[in-house]
């Protein structure tokens, strides 16, 4: 009995590790409502990569890079019967693998970047007056390509050279919309706060390189692209904004949106170089649909997501850059939130990577100077507004998600759920005009037998 003990208390604590983990994901997760899901098995459904030696994703916290995916975790620790009453809980209804071409597999072990596919038309019902709309969506992440140290020019052909790599696989993979990260042509320096040489990276929203670099790719694949850069805008005095520019199927420049909330968080510190956005809640109708681009910090704002929604969008991005120690156990659960709300789909997109600066800065938090920001944790990930979600990308590399959806889904879930119908929009729209006046008052009914501050009743007092 002496010997086989240590293996009995191993077991016990394995187990006891796993229902922890499945009930904080689930504790994570309560504020969405699920239904079921399937998905396929991870080796037919994904290319996994040995991302070992990339000096752009190990962080200086091990315990942020020792986990590719929850879903990954869950599949391989769990026991089949388990797994598959957790996932249909944590992902809702069923998203299907889609196979991946021997060309893209090939492709994606060369360049090192993940690759995973699903589909989840079959969850929408055929109608008899509309055909099937089935669009295929493909989300990037991706980490810088070059040290923080080099040229300008140097770090910029390094990720355009990682981003046109995947936007080929995407193509092969039949995708019609690609969305980019935010801020993809650049790292994310604005934690530095120094103005050299980060500015550089600034371009013009219709003529800038990146744009004429994805122009060519859009009109070569019959692609729209979601491409979020740095503006510089030259025509109101060199003003500098963070912008997501839409480019058309046809190679065309369709229009730009500007991020609406800019953080004063953590290292957020971009407020440094450009403020608020002036474009409103634009919605970009297309040959795949009708799309809006809610810029990474908007995503905490649920009248943001909802103004989108307003204005008749049915797919609305969210290209972020976000790192795990300050933001992540939100992560998985906004983009799907807003997905139900307004009945649309979601695709969250998140820069991967760690990023380190030639100079060390603060964070205002009493803690030592340093030269990163933290781990970027990726895990993008597609939700529909019957409120499934797909599987995520990894936490830990560069990698393209393919989502084959149905935007037919959008009409039959308002059908169904009537959240549109059953809005109170005249009452919301007094209650917020009235909170704008500097007269204000809160709507709050005091109970008339409290004194002074609340106090808590002794046991005495209650009799």
């Amino acid at each position: 009995m002496s010997q086989r003990r240590p293996n009995l208390q191993h077991y016990c604590w394995w187990w006891f590790a796993l229902i922890a983990t499945t009930f904080l994901m689930m504790m994570i997760h309560s504020h969405s409502s699920f239904s079921s899901f399937g998905g396929g098995i991870v080796k037919a459904e994904e290319v996994m990569i040995d991302l070992e030696g990339n000096p752009h994703i190990k962080s200086n916290d091990q315990g942020m890079t020792s986990l590719s995916t929850v879903y990954d975790a869950l599949k391989t620790h769990l026991p089949e019967q388990t797994f598959a009453q957790v996932r249909r809980i944590l992902y809702g209804n069923e998203w299907k693998s889609l196979s991946i071409p021997e060309q893209v597999r090939s492709s994606a072990v060369k360049n090192k970047f993940e690759v995973r596919a699903y589909s989840m038309i079959h969850n929408v019902a055929r109608e008899q007056t509309r055909p099937p709309r089935i669009v295929r969506l493909g989300l990037i992440q991706n980490s810088i390509g070059a040290n923080t140290t080099e040229p300008v020019d140097v770090q910029y052909k390094a990720i355009e050279e990682k981003i046109e790599r995947m936007i080929d696989a995407a193509a092969l993979m039949g995708v019609n919309v690609v969305g980019l990260q935010e801020a993809w042509t650049m790292p994310f320096a604005f934690c530095t706060r120094e103005k050299q040489p980060w500015m550089e990276f600034a371009e013009e929203a219709e003529t800038g390189r990146s744009t004429l670099f994805l122009r060519r790719l859009a009109k070569k694949y019959n692609m729209v692209i979601v491409s979020p850069i740095l503006e510089r805008d030259s025509e109101h005095n060199d003003v500098i904004w963070n912008t997501a520019v839409v480019i058309g199927n046809r190679g065309n420049y369709i229009g730009k949106v500007r991020k609406n909330h800019i953080p004063r968080v953590g290292d957020f510190n971009e407020a440094t170089y450009y403020l608020e956005g002036n474009l409103g809640h634009p919605v970009f109708e297309t040959q795949f649909g009708r799309i809006g681009i809610n810029i990474c910090y908007g995503r905490h704002i649920p009248l943001n997501w909802q103004s989108y929604g307003l204005n008749g969008a049915e797919i609305v991005f969210n290209p972020s850059a976000t790192v795990g120690a300050l933001s992540e156990p939100m992560w998985p659960i906004e983009g799907r939130n807003a997905a139900i709300a307004n009945s649309y789909f979601v695709a969250s997109i998140n820069r991967v990577g760690t990023e380190y600066f030639p100079n060390e800065f603060t964070s205002a938090d009493g803690k030592p100077a340093h030269k990163d920001f933290g781990h970027f944790y990726g895990s993008s990930y597609v939700s529909a507004p019957d409120a499934s979600r797909s599987p995520e990308l990894t936490r830990l590399g560069d990698g393209l998600l393919v989502a084959e959806i149905d935007l037919n889904l959008n009409r039959q879930v308002k059908d169904k759920w009537m959240f549109q119908s059953t809005s109170r929009y005249e009452m919301y729209a007094k209650e917020l005009n009235e909170f704008i006046k500097p007269t204000f008052k809160r709507q709050i009914v005091r109970d008339p037998s409290l004194n002074g501050a609340f106090e808590e009743e002794t046991p005495e007092q209650s009799l």
